[in-house]
């Protein structure tokens, strides 16, 4: 290999990896607190499950209409402008967050993270990855940066989960809410830090990325409609959404332990981290798949594998609410649901989406796709409350079924809208 190429390949796996990096910090703050620390957020913010679900439901208003106007952003202007600022947004947010506001000022924060997180940032990062990856490598691509960002997740969790272990040597359960807040405050600190110092990373290392901006480009309007006019998009969307849903759900696993089995806030947590070392390896083993098997196809999968472990957490009872039980069917949950998120985007090359329009065709899909970031959570917080104990959590993954069933539908929809649109262009070349 030449000193060129060498070179070459070191700057492809630098862009993928600093894509990676940036891809899972900024939604550190937003996400990572609740996901792995639900019950001490609620504890130390002084929250019910369905306040917690209103404020993350403002998140998903201000990100709808932040995927709509910020996709065509990324068609327009450089990808490591648009990722660095909005990393250090998101950090100047962790710094508020860590005064502990009340109810309203933490329904503003998460508002706030909803604009920080997506305006300059997704759809950027979405093409500057379907960029990388070319013509046959999206399932790579996509596992790649999904699969790495659950790596680092992964990390950032156990280091969490370690801090409250050890922190708390007489158990979670005998500490005060003072001692749970300022080992908390201790994790935003870390995290806000993390997000911060990526924005540097994303500035310096992406600036030669070759995502081709073109502020010249065809009428904004005209872009608009040229990808609605793709049927195999609002497929995507349906997939997308259905997916998300149960991504979504995953934040509610800690809880369900805790309130629906009677776990241990400790143990719980640790569940949710060791499903969460899934994601690298789920992501990128089922993209790899994907590129082999066919996208769709392992999309179709993988909503089988959801529908198969939410009814089981749906129909069993307290006597399948073991440790082990319920870890083995997460572990199943989190495949599932992580080889997904590291094929949804890889759609795109199959439904013959336009690479200059990616960013556009990002922002519509994420506008629809997304919509669970605004419901779902609040919906999961009311079943909780409403019905205490695990009745709650079994109407939660009833719904998920319904979900997932819809899913796999608009899967097998879409292979067959995307298989006759080849067979059209063969015959009209």
């Amino acid at each position: 290999m030449s000193e060129i190429q060498s070179r070459s390949l070191l700057q492809r796996w630098i862009t993928i990896i600093s894509l990676i990096i940036a891809g899972e910090a900024i939604f550190a703050l937003p996400y990572h607190l609740t996901r792995f620390f639900r019950p001490t957020v609620l504890d130390v913010f002084d929250l019910t499950a369905t306040q917690l679900g209103v404020a993350q439901g403002a998140y998903g208003v201000i990100a709808m209409i932040a995927y709509f106007f910020g996709g065509p952003l990324a068609d327009r202007f450089p990808a490591h402008k648009l990722i660095a600022w909005s990393l250090w947004a998101t950090a100047i947010g962790g710094i508020y967050l860590s005064t502990f506001p009340g109810y309203y000022g933490v329904m503003f924060i998460w508002g706030f993270f909803g604009f920080t997180t997506i305006f300059l940032f997704w759809a950027a990062l979405i093409k500057a990855t379907r960029a990388w990856g070319g013509i046959n490598q999206q399932g790579q691509a996509y596992g790649l940066l999904d699969g790495g960002r659950g790596l680092l997740a992964a990390v950032l969790a156990s280091v969490g989960v370690w801090i409250f272990a050890t922190t708390f040597p007489n158990g979670y359960s005998a500490a005060s809410t003072f001692e749970k807040r300022e080992v908390l405050k201790l994790v935003i600190y870390g995290y806000t830090i993390v997000t911060a110092f990526t924005g540097f990373l994303a500035w310096y290392a992406l600036r030669n990325l070759q995502d081709k901006p073109d502020r010249a480009q065809a009428n904004l309007f005209e872009n608009f409609w040229q990808v609605l006019r793709i049927r195999a998009v609002w497929l995507q969307t349906v997939v997308i959404v259905c997916a998300y849903t149960s991504f979504k759900a995953f934040d509610q696993f800690g809880l369900f332990a805790v309130r629906g089995h009677g776990i241990d806030e400790i143990d719980a947590a640790q569940i949710v981290a060791i499903g969460a070392w899934t994601r690298p390896i789920a992501a990128l083993l089922i993209g790899l798949l994907g590129d082999r098997f066919g996208i769709t196809r392992m999309t179709f999968i993988c909503f089988l594998l959801l529908i198969a472990s939410h009814g089981w957490f749906a129909l069993t009872g307290a006597a399948f609410g073991t440790l082990t039980i319920i870890l083995m069917n997460t572990l199943v949950t989190c495949i599932a649901i992580y080889g997904l998120r590291g094929l949804y985007f890889a759609m795109f090359q199959e439904g013959q989406v336009p690479l200059a329009l990616t960013g556009t065709a990002v922002g519509i899909v994420s506008v629809l796709g997304y919509t669970p970031d605004i419901y779902f959570a609040a919906v999961a917080g009311f079943l909780i409350d409403s019905n205490p104990g695990l009745l709650g959590f079994q109407h939660m993954f009833m719904l998920l079924v319904a979900f997932t069933i819809l899913g796999a539908l608009a899967a097998l929809i879409f292979e067959r809208t995307c298989r006759s649109a080849t067979l059209r262009n063969r015959n009209t070349t």
